[in-house]
Parts: C-alpha cells; sequence; structure tokens
C-alpha cells in the first residue's frame, strides 16, 4: 500500500504575485478563517468516507496562497480537527508554507508550538530591484530576518524558494541569492527557474528574461556552489542537506497517494489496482467551495494506458529514478508495459540501467521532457 499525504489549501495572499499559476486569491478584506477551518474539515470527513480511508498519515503539508497569513488559533483548529479524524504517524512532516513579511513571521514561535515542524519560505530572490519586478510584498531584509526568526522559533527544519532567470537579473544576482540562502543555514533550498504560465500577467505582458544559453549557465554554476555546501539535487528543483528531503514532496513523485483538500486542491488515491487509481480535484473557487464542499470538485479515474507515462513523469523527477519493483507495486502493471520505451531511452542514452533500476542519464535530466515523450501513449 503506498504512503499517504494530506495536502491542505488556503488560497488567500496579501496580493497575487504576476508570475503565480497556482490557485491563489488576493485577500481583499477579513478572511473567512473560521467558516474556511470549519469546510476544510468537512471536506476531509467526505474524502474519508467517499475513499475509505483507514491508513495513517505520513505527512501533511498547509500550502497556498500564503497560509501563513491565518491566526495560529486558526491553523491549531485545524490541526486538531485533522488529527481527530486520521490516525498520524509518529514524528511526521508538518510543513506550513510562509512569506517572509514581518506580519506572518512574528507569528513562527506559535506555529512551532502547534507542532509545526517544517516552514516552506517565499523568499524567490534577496535582491529587492529584483523582488519588486516579480511584485513581491517584502523586502530581501525582512527575507532574512524571516529565516533569523526561524532558527529561534525552534525550526530545525525549513526550506527557503529561490527563482533565477528573473527579468533584470544577472548570473551575478543568482549566485548572491544562493550563497545569501547557504548564510541562513537552511536544511532545504528550492532552487526554480522562473516560467511565463498561462493565465498569469507575465504571461500577457511578458516582462525581457536572460537568454537560454546564460539560464542555463546561472543553473549550472548554482547548482555547484550549492553541491560545495552539502546541499544535494535530489529533484528537478530541490536540494537538501542530507536526510532533510522534503518528505511530503518525495511522495508525491514516488506516485504515492494524498488527500487535497481546500479551494482548488487535488489528491490521488489508489482504490484498487491497476484499473482505480484516481485523481480528486477541488472547485477552484473559495467562495463557491464555503458556499457547499458536499458538492464540491470531482474526481477522474487514471486510464490504465496512461499509468506508464503517470508513473514515469514523476519517479523521473527524482535523481534516484526508479525500479521495475516500484513500477509494479505502484500501478499493479506488469514492467513489460514499459516497453519498448525504456529500451529506447536507455539506447539514446536518456536513461542508465542497473540491474532493474532506471535513472536519469546527466542528458535525460537536462532534456527531461524528450524522455517523457516515448511513454506518450
Amino acid at each position: 500500500m503506498p504512503l499517504l499525504s494530506l495536502y491542505i489549501h488556503i488560497p488567500w495572499c496579501i496580493r497575487k504575485c504576476p508570475y503565480c499559476d497556482f490557485n491563489s486569491h488576493a485577500a481583499k478584506s477579513d478572511m473567512p478563517e473560521s467558516a474556511y477551518i470549519t469546510a476544510l474539515l468537512d471536506d476531509l470527513a467526505c474524502d474519508i468516507q467517499r475513499y475509505n480511508i483507514t491508513q495513517p498519515i505520513s505527512s501533511i503539508f498547509i500550502g497556498g496562497g500564503t497560509p501563513s497569513l491565518f491566526s495560529p488559533e486558526a491553523l491549531n483548529r485545524l490541526l486538531r480537527g485533522v488529527e481527530q479524524q486520521l490516525k498520524l504517524e509518529e514524528g511526521l512532516e508538518i510543513t506550513l508554507e510562509a512569506n517572509p513579511g514581518t506580519f506572518e513571521s512574528h507569528k513562527f514561535a506559535e506555529f512551532r508550538a502547534l507542532g509545526i515542524n517544517r516552514l516552506s519560505i517565499g523568499i524567490q530572490t534577496f535582491n529587492d530591484q529584483l523582488l519588486q519586478a516579480l511584485g513581491r510584498v517584502h523586502s530581501a531584509q525582512e527575507a532574512i530576518h524571516a529565516a533569523e526568526i526561524a532558527h529561534q522559533s525552534g525550526f530545525d527544519n525549513f526550506n527557503l524558494d529561490l527563482m533565477f532567470g528573473l527579468p533584470g537579473a544577472s548570473p551575478d544576482s543568482s549566485k548572491i541569492d544562493i550563497k545569501t540562502a547557504i548564510s541562513l543555514e537552511p536544511t532545504h533550498i528550492s532552487f526554480y527557474q522562473l516560467t511565463l504560465e498561462p493565465n498569469t500577467w507575465f504571461h500577457k505582458f511578458p516582462p525581457q528574461l536572460p537568454d537560454d544559453e546564460t539560464i542555463f549557465n546561472t543553473q549550472k554554476e548554482c547548482q555547484q556552489i550549492l553541491a560545495s555546501h552539502g546541499y544535494r539535487q535530489y529533484e528537478v528543483s530541490a536540494y537538501s542537506k542530507q536526510g532533510r528531503q522534503c518528505r511530503h514532496n518525495v511522495n508525491y513523485w514516488q506516485f504515492g497517494d494524498y488527500l487535497g483538500i481546500g479551494a482548488g486542491a487535488h489528491g490521488k488515491i489508489t482504490q484498487s489496482l491497476p484499473e482505480a487509481i484516481i485523481r480528486s480535484f477541488k472547485t477552484k473557487s473559495p467562495e463557491q467551495y464555503l458556499n457547499n464542499v458536499q458538492q464540491n470538485g470531482g474526481a477522474d479515474v487514471i486510464a490504465v494506458a496512461e499509468l506508464p507515462l503517470e508513473f514515469v513523469m514523476n519517479h523521473l523527477r527524482l535523481k534516484q529514478g526508479f525500479s521495475l519493483e516500484d513500477y509494479q507495486a505502484a500501478t499493479g502493471l506488469a514492467p513489460a508495459t514499459l516497453e519498448p520505451a525504456l529500451s529506447r531511452c536507455v539506447k539514446q542514452n536518456l536513461l542508465i540501467r542497473q540491474n532493474n533500476h532506471y535513472y536519469c542519464s546527466e542528458q535525460g535530466w537536462n532534456f527531461l521532457d524528450n524522455v517523457l515523450a516515448n511513454f506518450i501513449p
């Protein structure tokens, strides 16, 4: 049976960033904290009943939006409500996404007291000019201060989010960002390229970005700096100290199961193999979500023919790749259903095979889309 995680989506933020394609909405007035927590717990109860959930939860991730805008009292009610409905594994990872603004960081100690044991702080860059271009609402100094407060509040495990390939950025500014982040001693750094996603302000009005060669070289140089300071890349955009990978996200990439509650949340639940692996989704509109949780969203069964691509698309985001035993256990399909795509990728030097284990070569890692194209049914 795959691991089971819980994702909780809180969709409000102070201001919608021009690059953001997540289901987030600028808070126009007081957020309906109490009503939303009630809706989340009702949503969870519905999913538990719908999917007959009995196994314990291995991780919880509270994302958004900016969930750190919610009060500690609201998050306490949420977590205690989850505890009443689900079994929780001992020592489970509980992550809260947070912005580094003063308003949120002053609550870090209270968040830690609730049992939240991991923060993911959205910094993006330590350059004030670039922060302004990205529409961020915090300053570089506030970002540094937030990491310091995380340490002081007892968080011995936290992530800093950084972006590269920003409008107006130089390779040096990204290296300064990485070195500044490392100096703040997080256990985990997410370092990902800015992309212009559909339905965002930047997609409609594209800023001038660095050229592809500059972006590629910047990435490689920054990866070398991260590696030299003990941050091992284990996923496309994730780097961690030894043993500090984000357990929740690793479960996603290993094709594990997760419940998704909240406006716009998604989930994946294995009911039976291979014919009933389900993707669930909840309505995006916070207003609709609050009005009728029981009638919100729906679910689709992943077609058996799609499972090889679904599995590989997730697992190959991880440096460690996958074994044929992993594939059979997660999908219920025979290893032969990955052929001839696997052999083709090995011949093209996109994948490396060791015994029954497959992982990306350096070329495959840099051109992951070319690898995945081989598995499209």
